[in-house]
């Protein structure tokens, strides 16, 4: 029997501006529905360096959308501080750059109100000690870094809590219209093929990369270009503050301090399909190579995994550099098109999804006329339960601020016990989503450490085995899937060290236990 749902937006895209779409909507009293194909944060969102723009990096080539940054920096860190680490930031120039570039930087700071303060290259040093290379102008600015994982699940989370509902692993298979108006979203559950019918006044399209194909299958035109950028993860962290290159953006200019670890990155490059983009070797040597320049230590730093997300940026799909397309985002409403109840928010920064959310759900209650006024600016997000997991050393903490007898350790290089996994799992339950261990590895450290879940992969599925959270293959179908994701971030930094680690890996997987996962 067909499932039927009656919402009056339905949002398609639960990166972190479709969560914050839902999360504004919900708070200003529309009954909302959340749709993602995969899990939440599983397009850009969950493939970004976790910089928290100042709005200094874009001052050059888009003023308007660096000095959004810079409002909604402020705003993001008085109203989401559990989503954030307030580091600072710096942008250094070094011998060889354009220095015409760095001479303008400070009135172009200056112009846009940004602050910031220029400091000579001995305080440069001593604030960031990895900083042995010559440099030869050095300025701080109110750079920091935020956890977009807990970011989007803080969203949901209280979405969830004023009346929303989440369908994770959902695509939108077609519309049906009356006139120019869309009036039901036909839904399928990707792991079931079960149809869901969705009633609906209004559809958000906040579908990132994938906003041109939801458009398309409701017979609207939204040109996305796709920019793939490849970024590593070192296997600590090499500096306290986020550390750019003080020239026009290019590969490897910056380095973004995660956690534990640091994030070197990033590259851009054109791609046609967003499901096919991961790093390659040649980017990972081509990043390592450049990034020297600014952290010479980076020649001999371990490198724990590469990862790619896919920028959506609006514009022409083909030609050209994808760094000269804006960063700034576009509101489109598809009613010249023929498709008068239809909106998407595409583009952007993580650092703007609040705004980009406001823009949408304005046009949205505009357009029902219903709903109050955003409140998004003033209403602090609601630290949830479910998205602390996701913070480096949040479960070390819990674990030894006083665990339980018997709380075994799931995952030892990021302390995860089994008592973590087993809230991330009711909490899963709670909010109908699977349960399964990628799900589960989305939601926590596990995985993340530097075996990159050698060991504690199987320890996960042999205790959700034993507790049945899994039964019969899905337990062995989510754990090839598990490394599947680990290897792809693996594979192009396998040298050295890194290329016995890859071998264990392998011999774990297919030699003792006999499993062949796929790798594209």
């Amino acid at each position: 029997m067909m499932k039927r749902i009656k919402a009056d937006v339905t949002v398609i895209g639960a990166g972190a501006t479709g969560c914050g779409v839902a999360r504004d909507l919900a708070l200003r009293g529309l009954k909302v529905l959340l749709v993602e194909r995969g899990d939440i944060n599983s397009g850009a969102s969950g493939g970004n360096h976790g910089l928290l723009h100042s709005g200094a990096r874009y001052l050059y080539s888009d003023r308007h959308s660096a000095e959004e940054c810079r409002d909604e920096n402020a705003l993001l860190r008085a109203m989401a501080p559990q989503c954030i680490e307030a580091t600072g930031g710096l942008f250094v120039g070094v011998e060889g750059d354009d220095e015409n570039y760095m001479a303008d930087f400070e009135g172009l700071l200056s112009q846009s109100d940004m602050p910031h303060r220029q400091i000579d290259a001995d305080e440069a040093r001593a604030l960031e000690p990895n900083l042995t290379g010559p440099i030869v102008a050095a300025y701080e600015v109110n750079d920091a870094t935020v956890d977009p994982f807990r970011l989007s699940l803080d969203n949901v989370s209280d979405a969830l809590s004023h009346g929303a509902e989440l369908l994770c692993g959902t695509e939108l298979a077609g519309v049906t219209r009356k006139g120019s108006q869309v009036t039901h979203a036909l839904l399928k559950r990707r792991a079931t093929g079960e149809t869901v019918e969705v009633e609906t006044s209004c559809v958000v399209n906040a579908a990132g990369a994938w906003a041109g194909q939801v458009a398309a299958i409701a017979g609207a035109t939204t040109h996305v270009r796709c920019s793939k950028g490849s970024l590593l993860v070192t296997d600590h962290r090499l500096t306290t503050r986020v550390v750019n290159r003080l020239r026009r953006p290019s590969d490897a200019d910056i380095v973004v301090p995660g956690g534990t670890v640091s994030i070197v990155g990033t590259t851009s490059s054109h791609v046609d399909n967003p499901d096919a983009a991961w790093p390659t070797t040649d980017e990972v040597d081509r990043m390592v190579d450049e990034a020297t320049a600014l952290l010479p230590i980076l020649a001999t730093t371990r490198m724990i995994r590469a990862y790619s997300g896919v920028r959506p940026l609006f514009g022409d799909p083909s030609g050209g550099d994808d760094r000269n397309v804006s960063r700034g985002f576009v509101l489109m409403d598809h009613r010249d098109e023929g498709v008068e109840n239809l909106f998407t928010i595409t583009g952007g920064k993580l650092t703007t999804y609040r705004l980009m959310a406001e823009r949408a759900a304005d046009a949205v209650c505009h357009y029902l006329g219903m709903g109050g006024p955003c409140v998004t600016r003033t209403q602090p997000l609601p630290a949830s339960g479910d998205a602390m997991w996701t913070e480096p050393g949040a479960a070390p903490k819990k674990w030894m601020a006083g665990h339980q007898k018997g709380d075994g350790m799931i995952c030892e290089c990021e302390m995860v016990s089994e008592s973590v996994i087993g809230s991330l799992v009711a909490s899963l339950e709670s909010q109908g989503l699977a349960r399964g261990l990628v799900e589960v590895g989305l939601r926590s450290r596990v995985g993340k450490g530097p075996c990159q879940g050698s060991f504690c992969g199987l320890r996960l599925a042999a205790w959700m085995y034993g507790q049945g959270h899994v039964t019969g293959d899905e337990g062995l179908s989510g754990l090839a899937q598990f490394y599947k994701e680990r290897w792809k971030g693996m594979r192009s930094v396998s040298w050295g060290e890194n290329l016995a680690r890859a071998e264990l890996h392998e011999a774990l997987q297919c030699g003792l236990f006999g499993m062949e996962v796929g790798h594209e």
